[in-house]
């Protein structure tokens, strides 16, 4: 099944490299497609399995969107900040086309 989810804290491009290597990486999920402008993470994954989607995303510093407020959002920033450092990082190890 498709689903849409809106998060926070997408930045750039290795915020979405990273989210995408993430997802990809669970059992169970494929198609993943991050638009960074609409901070929108799209992937099939089966109903059943929504919930560790979510969770992972949240981990990551990405929660969807008004999730989370006070202290708890300002962790996940500092937390999208390391996924999108990650991200960025790996994106410059990869040989250019």
């Amino acid at each position: 099944m498709k689903f849409e989810l809106r998060v926070d804290n997408i930045k750039c491009g290795g915020c979405a490299s990273q989210i995408t290597n993430k997802l990809s990486d669970l059992e169970g999920v494929s198609d993943v497609n991050v638009s960074v402008e609409q901070g929108m993470v799209e992937f099939s994954v089966a109903e059943t399995e929504l919930s560790l989607v979510k969770e992972t995303l949240k981990n990551m510093g990405y929660p969807e969107s008004g999730s989370q407020k006070g202290l708890e959002a300002f962790g996940s920033k500092a937390k999208s900040y390391v996924s999108c450092a990650i991200g960025r990082m790996s994106q410059d190890e990869q040989p250019s086309s």
